[in-house]
């Protein structure tokens, strides 16, 4: 997937990506988000609009700001971000859909952890 630019602030752009949307299928709302700075992390619910059971992501969407317009790259867990700042508490929010990048989002909060111990 590539980038998505618009002529918007960052806060209106965060807005509009952590706003609730409805498709044919379905309803999905944003549980929970974090501007992490150039990564917007989110916890997204999709509630089927006949069977089935609402399910949980995670989010991510790279952000940047070229020649003031804000832009975004969604991506999500499955596709393994490269991006390990997620806050810790969206893995217990959501089921599994990459073990290699949650550890390497608990690696990197681990380490971070240690180098402000020293």
């Amino acid at each position: 997937m590539g980038w998505y630019f618009s002529a918007q602030s960052k806060s209106a752009l965060i807005k509009e990506l952590t706003a609730p949307r409805e498709t044919e299928n379905a309803h999905t709302i944003t549980i929970a988000h974090k501007d992490c700075g150039e990564v917007l992390w989110s916890v997204v619910e999709v509630k089927p609009k006949t069977s089935g059971k609402p399910q949980r992501y995670i989010f991510c969407d790279l952000l940047d700001c070229h020649n003031g317009m804000w832009g975004h790259k969604p991506m999500e867990e499955a596709m393994h971000p490269y991006r390990y700042s997620c806050p810790l508490a969206y893995l217990e929010m959501t089921p599994e859909q990459s073990r290699a990048w949650r550890n390497n989002v608990r690696a990197w909060h681990a380490q971070r952890s240690d180098a402000m111990a020293a």
